[in-house]
Formats: structure tokens, C-alpha cells, sequence
């Protein structure tokens, strides 16, 4: 009887949720198109737009040199730098982009060099622009290839060969598989993803189902039917756990065409920018990031669900479920930090151990003892909040709040 009682107040619910144009966009909409878009639509412009950079031979100015024609005429023969006339403003015309850098040769540069004296040659940029940057690398490039030029030549006047810089060469080689490279560079990302958006699935279906039924008059009507207070929580609650884990799904499984996507883009386009990009979901890690994102469903929803029902309107409960929003980006955020790994104190955090856990699934690891850990502690902490929902469903001073 319980279970065609919950049944009852689960069909109801589910057929007004799929009548409501703002939770399916949210559930299915959302999820569906937004990873396409980030990750396939603005990877590809970024990736274009880098190209169209590097390509662009930046402007920069010398400042003095007169003394040092030999240092300035060859910067002046560098193909892929465009020289600016000498301007007494040009600290504002980096600032404001008219010039992306200015090299400063110091007096008495070009005689100091054939002494063997030291010099320092700056080279002014605008630190965080990236076609600045581009110049600043380029400048950097031929002042290298002239300091070693000059090595060279005075280890020849010395008969003494080049080779004595360096006596060893130094080679790095990667071991680890291009799948775990991607998802330590953003498998942190994933989990963030999968965080947020199954918070934002069950937010809307928790505010229709509380304040939006005491909005529209409607809990009384529901309340005074013969459903026991605990079978209409637990349909409730389960329809707004259907609209968390949907939204859960459809971002993954949006997340696995986004990167074959990507992976097809870079193939065909030749383009190694979005190398980091291009992860694997298979099988496997879909299952276990969705069993992960399983028992924090469930505490979102039991946790949203009581704070959408002291809400008098869907206006109120928005309001007190948006600073929800920062309390869940913040630890979710934490685990894209640097250094940030997953520890067994960590492992009792919650979101930022889901957030961590899907980290590591996204490279290839499967760490079970941490994995069994999160999942348990993470269902006990969704097991108090649902026992506080109905706590909250039983109180009348909520209920009936005016």
C-alpha cells in the first residue's frame, strides 16, 4: 500500500514536472547542449584564435642602441617582428595595445659584449596579453641566439669547442598514456561539471514541489488526502532525485560526444592546441562517476527540498537557495586547485570528495578503498539530510508558513 501510495504522489509530480518549460530546460536542455558548446564550440574558437596570434607579427619599439647597431639591426632583420618608430609614450602604447613590447639596450651594450663585461637587456610587455606574450617570446628567441653566437665565437678565439657548454644533454619522455595526461590536466573540470549541474537539476523541481505548491494554494489539497506525510515526502523526493540524477546522465553522456567531438576536431583539423582536451569516457569511468554522483543526488535533493519548504513562493526560495549555489561551487572549485589530491581526510568532505574522486577516474585510476569510502560517507551524510526532510514535512509552522 506504502509503495502504490509513493507511486501515486511520484506520477503526479512527474507529469507536472514534464509540463514545466523551465525545469526540462534545466534538466535536459542545459546539460544536453551546454558541455557541445563549451567544450567543442569554444575549444575550436580558442584554438583559432591562438592559430590567427602566433601567425601576427607583433609591432614592438627599441629604445636607445644607437651605440649597439649590430644588435639592432638584427632585431630590425627578424621576419616575424615589425619595428615601431621610437616614441617617448611608449609605456602607454603597450598599455593600450598599439605596440606589444619594447626590447631596451642598455649603453654601451655592443662594446661591453666585446670586453666580456655583463649586461642586462629588458624587455617591457603587458603581462596577461597574449599577443604581447607572443612578442615578448620572439624578442627573447633572437636575444638567445645572439648571446649564444657570441659564446660561440669567443670559445672559438680560444680554440676551445662549442660542445664544452654542454657536456650532457638533458631529455624528458612522458610514460603515462595520452587518456592520463587529458584527465589530470582537466579531469578536475568534469567532476566540477557534474557537481554543478546535478545541483541545478534538482533545484527547480525542489522549489516547484514546496514553495511553488504553497504559492499556488495547492499543499493544503495534498496534505489533506489520505497519503501518509511520509509516502508524499518520499514521492516527492523522488521525483526531484529523478530530475538530479537525469540531469546527471545527460551530462556525462553529453560530455562523451563533446570529446569525441573534440578528438575528431583535432584530427582533422592537424591542430595539436586542444591535445589536453581530448579524454575518454568509456563504459567504466560513466558508470563509476554516475555511482558517484548516486548518493550526492540524494543529498542535494533532501537538502534543497527542506530549504525550498520554509519558502513561502518559487521568488523566496530562490533567494534562499542561491547562496546554496556558493556552498556547493566552492569545494567543487577546490579541487581544481593545484596540489589539491584526494586524501582520507578529504575523502569525508563533501562535493569536494566527488569532485576529487571523478578526478581521478577521469585519468584512469580507480582508487576502491577511497572510492567505497566517499560513497558511504557520502550516503550517510544524504541519509540525515532526507531524515531532516521529513523532520521538516512534519513540522506545521513550516508548512503552513505565512
Amino acid at each position: 500500500m506504502a509503495r502504490n501510495a509513493i507511486g501515486i504522489v511520484y506520477r503526479k509530480e512527474f507529469t507536472e514536472w514534464v509540463r514545466d518549460r523551465r525545469t526540462l530546460i534545466s534538466t535536459v536542455l542545459v546539460p544536453l547542449f551546454f558541455f557541445p558548446i563549451i567544450m567543442v564550440g569554444f575549444t575550436a574558437l580558442a584554438v583559432v584564435m591562438v592559430g590567427k596570434a602566433k601567425e601576427e607579427t607583433p609591432r614592438i619599439m627599441i629604445l636607445d642602441g644607437e651605440d649597439s647597431p649590430q644588435v639592432v639591426a638584427g632585431l630590425r632583420e627578424v621576419k616575424s617582428l615589425e619595428i615601431a618608430p621610437y616614441s617617448a609614450n611608449w609605456k602607454e602604447q603597450i598599455s593600450d595595445k598599439e605596440i606589444r613590447a619594447a626590447v631596451e639596450i642598455p649603453p654601451g651594450f655592443q662594446a661591453a659584449l666585446e670586453k666580456g663585461e655583463p649586461k642586462t637587456v629588458k624587455i617591457y610587455y603587458y603581462e596577461g596579453e597574449m599577443k604581447s606574450s607572443f612578442g615578448v617570446d620572439r624578442i627573447e628567441k633572437f636575444l638567445k641566439d645572439y648571446r649564444d653566437q657570441v659564446v660561440k665565437e669567443r670559445l672559438a678565439a680560444k680554440n676551445v669547442p662549442p660542445s664544452v657548454l654542454t657536456p650532457f644533454e638533458i631529455h624528458q619522455e612522458n610514460v603515462a598514456p595520452p587518456e592520463k595526461v587529458s584527465g589530470a590536466t582537466v579531469g578536475g573540470f568534469i567532476g566540477y561539471m557534474v557537481v554543478l549541474l546535478c545541483m541545478t537539476g534538482a533545484m527547480y523541481p525542489a522549489i516547484e514541489l514546496t514553495a511553488g505548491e504553497k504559492e499556488r494554494g495547492t499543499m493544503e489539497t495534498i496534505l489533506s488526502s489520505p497519503i501518509s506525510r511520509m509516502n508524499l515526502v518520499l514521492g516527492k523526493f523522488l521525483l526531484v532525485l529523478s530530475a538530479a540524477l537525469a540531469t546527471a546522465a545527460l551530462s556525462v553522456m553529453s560530455m562523451g560526444i563533446s570529446f569525441s567531438a573534440l578528438r575528431h576536431f583535432n584530427v582533422t583539423s592537424g591542430r595539436g592546441e586542444a591535445a589536453g582536451l581530448l579524454l575518454q569516457l568509456g563504459p567504466k569511468a560513466v558508470a563509476a562517476i554516475f555511482l558517484m554522483a548516486l548518493p550526492m543526488a540524494v543529498l542535494f535533493s533532501a537538502v534543497l527540498m527542506t530549504i525550498a519548504l520554509f519558502a513561502k513562493s518559487h521568488k523566496e526560495a530562490q533567494s534562499y537557495l542561491t547562496p546554496m549555489t556558493f556552498l556547493v561551487v566552492i569545494p567543487a572549485v577546490a579541487s581544481l586547485l593545484p596540489g589539491v589530491e584526494l586524501t582520507p581526510k578529504l575523502a569525508f568532505i563533501p562535493i569536494l570528495n566527488t569532485s576529487l574522486v571523478c578526478k581521478e577516474i577521469m585519468t584512469g585510476t580507480y582508487h576502491w578503498n577511497a572510492i567505497a569510502l566517499i560513497f558511504v560517507s557520502t550516503c550517510a551524510y544524504a541519509a540525515g539530510a532526507l531524515f531532516l526532510a521529513f523532520k521538516t514535512f512534519q513540522r506545521e509552522s513550516v508548512l503552513f508558513r505565512s
